[in-house]
């Protein structure tokens, strides 16, 4: 009796994979096209388990966005040379540009640890390591605990008023990202956190913080209301619905006529810095330069468009130039 054939057992197919394909994270659009590629080049020879993640950490520390730390560094060597009277010593120089980006990157990490439950929820910040879950919470706590002290690292090769200054440097620096929740008027301590350098770099070289430092810090806190009040008008909407607090919010259809007024108060400060510094010419060329930036970002800006609102932001960049150009050339003389 011959055996019964056996029917051929279906092949099952494969299950349809549960998991969805990461979405693509969004180019962030104040990103440096620049600074992208020479990421791409010093990961190029990472191996490929780790270049990721070293990625977003670097993204996390916005090394693809250097505008932040320019407009942070450009008041710093302000203060440098106006401190030194001329050329700084090498030592505070390197020292604080090293601090100016050490800083910077601790307190964008600590930003996006206060605002991982508000990123997700803005279009502009959705992308960010933390919100798109690149990196943890925690992981962003351990690089701004690093950065931070590496950055105390730095101030000890310097003084003991220094060293004593750099700790309110620090509260800042973590204070500010949390400002947000409870200020209309959060851009005014990252002015102060952004200027704390000044005095900083005037104690450095001078072992002392003369009213000229602080006149110099009270014209940073009103450039930096400035520029990120323009940032702020980029994403005003989506803060709104969020429950975010900024001064573009606060200062509402007021907010070009404001600016301007703060422009022309900060233009009136600057002033008193190049007369009480004994500043020649070439310094006042700058100055009138930077009015010429004001009223080419007040210009652009007349229709409140986000791409122009952000475009005036990075033209601070030109800014802070024209005015250590004026000041280095005004010193040398």
């Amino acid at each position: 009796m011959s055996p019964t054939p056996r029917k051929p057992t279906p092949r099952r197919k494969n299950p349809p994979s549960s998991r969805k394909p990461a979405a693509p994270v969004a180019r962030p659009a104040d990103a440096s096209t620049t600074a992208e590629r020479v990421l791409a080049v010093l990961l190029k020879g990472v191996p490929a388990a780790k270049r990721e993640k070293i990625h977003a950490y670097l993204v996390l520390t916005r090394m693809d966005r250097p505008i932040g730390a320019l407009l942070l560094m450009w008041p710093t060597w302000w203060a440098l040379w106006l401190a030194a009277k001329d050329f700084p010593p090498i030592g505070p120089l390197a020292i604080f540009t090293l601090g100016v980006f050490a800083m910077r990157s601790a307190g964008c990490a600590i930003n996006d640890y206060a605002d991982r439950k508000l990123d997700p929820r803005v279009a502009r910040t959705a992308g960010r390591p933390i919100a798109s879950g690149r990196v943890t919470p925690r992981e962003a706590l351990y690089v701004f605990a690093g950065l931070l002290a590496f950055s105390f690292v730095l101030v000890l090769f310097t003084n003991r008023l220094t060293i004593l200054l750099s700790v309110a440097g620090a509260a800042l620096a973590a204070v500010y990202p949390f400002s947000k929740r409870y200020t209309s008027l959060p851009q005014v301590v990252l002015g102060a956190a952004f200027g704390w350098s000044i005095p900083m770099a005037f104690a450095a070289v001078t072992n002392t913080v003369p009213p000229l430092a602080w006149l110099l810090f009270i014209g940073n806190i009103l450039w930096s209301v400035i520029y990120d009040t323009e940032y702020a008008m980029v994403d005003r909407e989506e803060d709104i619905k969020a429950g975010a607090k900024s001064t573009a919010i606060l200062f509402a259809d007021a907010d070009l006529v404001i600016i301007g007024v703060l422009m022309g108060t900060f233009l009136l400060t600057m002033l008193l810095v190049g007369t009480r510094a004994g500043l020649a010419w070439p310094y006042w060329i700058g100055l009138a330069t930077t009015t010429g930036l004001f009223a080419w970002q007040q210009w652009i800006m007349r229709d409140r468009e986000r791409a122009a609102c952000l475009t005036a932001f990075r033209h601070n960049n030109w800014v802070g130039l024209a005015l250590w150009l004026g000041i280095v050339v005004a010193l040398a003389l």
